[in-house]
């Protein structure tokens, strides 16, 4: 049976390259880079390679970049930290309804401690705009954090129009950018963003290692103390081999960056054109065209995604309905419904997500397949039928 890997939003696969680099930090190169001996500085030089690596993928400055445990930790660490330090200033945050739940529940957990949380609303392709930022802003008004890129259905944010706003209005901007780096190009000057989140494992490095960019002069307490380091912003011994795996693996990704991009869009307009052509009543999700290059998201009307991605995995397609961190929920999606679908479209959905590995053999058995599993599925619906 084919096999063919279509959840790279979710997580992509660590490639060889990225491995090699790792190796020899958990073998031979093993000294805790808080020590001064030789052991340990070996590994704390690998850690500031790795640091100028991720910084120079962004346009930072190394001191400005916090390894983490990946993006959750990353936005957590944002959102509350700029909560907890700049409380006197105000107690107003805005975001949008369709953040990754690691901003949604941290804003709500805010919401518990007097903060007040503004949600923008999005229009029906899932996209805020600038204007919408700058209405909702008041004098109380700490931090603005809108995602880069959804990690749903694709759709780009206005990032550095927002960015230019806040930095007019003297407001903290933080971007879960987790999906868009490695895709997209990103200058964190340029755009002008004060933190960004980004996570190894969705461009090719290791699970369980991220990192959080901080501009220059923002202060952020940490999230997690007991000990001095990462310049006492995250306590706890550094994860060697993961940060060592991230600085390649972003190397590598923000390499030929438009090339590897353009490849992608090529198949994914492929699915996005045919789609429709060979399977009635579907609906595609997010921007048309400010998407993400590699992402895929359509609603098949009148059955369900769990049975869709079930029967495709049956025949070696792997996909999914949306956020693998939400996967375990019955619930539709809250990206999809805040963009107007009903639940029982919205229950039909199927996001597949390429990378740099994905074929033209891959996608064009995806469309031999998928047309065969909606025609099953809807043939045993009786909303179909009705």
């Amino acid at each position: 049976m084919k096999r063919v890997y279509l959840d790279n939003a979710a997580t992509t696969r660590l490639i060889p390259e990225v491995l090699n680099e790792m190796l020899p930090y958990m073998t031979d190169i093993y000294g805790n880079p808080s020590s001064p001996h030789y052991f340990g500085q070996q590994s704390a030089m690998a850690v500031d390679r790795a640091r100028q690596q991720v910084a120079s993928a962004i346009n930072a400055d190394p001191s400005e970049i916090i390894f983490m445990s990946g993006g959750s930790e990353a936005d957590n660490t944002a959102i509350r930290g700029i909560a907890e330090r700049y409380s006197k200033k105000g107690k107003h945050i805005i975001t949008t309804a369709v953040e990754h739940h690691a901003v949604l529940h941290t804003c709500q957990l805010l919401e518990k401690q007097g903060y007040e949380v503004t949600y923008l609303p999005v229009d029906e392709y899932g996209m805020v705009t600038a204007e919408q930022v700058r209405d909702a802003m008041r004098d109380d008004t700490i931090l603005v954090t809108i995602m880069f890129a959804n990690n749903e259905v694709g759709t780009i944010m206005p990032i550095a129009e927002i960015g230019k706003l806040c930095r007019e209005r003297k407001v903290f901007f933080h971007t879960d950018a987790v999906q868009a780096v490695g895709h997209l190009p990103i200058d964190v000057q340029a755009m002008n963003i004060d933190m960004l989140s980004m996570s190894a494992h969705k461009f090719h490095g290791p699970k369980g290692i991220g990192a959080l960019y901080v501009r220059k002069g923002i202060i952020v307490p940490a999230l997690i103390v007991g000990g001095a380091q990462e310049r006492n912003r995250r306590a706890g011994t550094e994860n060697v081999p993961g940060i060592v795996g991230m600085g390649k693996a972003i190397e590598l990704a923000c390499s030929d960056l438009e090339a590897k991009a353009n490849k992608m869009m090529v198949l994914r307009d492929k699915l996005i054109r045919e789609i429709p052509l060979r399977i009635p009543e579907v609906k595609l999700n997010g921007h048309p065209t400010s998407r993400l290059p590699n992402n895929v998201n359509y609603s098949i009307k009148y059955i369900e995604g769990e049975s869709i991605l079930l029967m495709l995995d049956l025949n070696g397609i792997a996909a999914s309905s949306g956020s693998a961190c939400t996967s375990g929920s019955l619930d539709p999606s809250h990206v999809l419904l805040a963009m107007g679908l009903t639940h029982e479209v919205a229950h039909g959905s199927v996001r597949m997500t390429l990378c740099d590995d994905t074929t033209e053999e891959d996608i064009d058995y995806v469309l031999e397949v998928l047309p065969k599993v909606a025609a099953k599925l809807r043939d045993m619906s009786p909303l179909y039928h009705a």
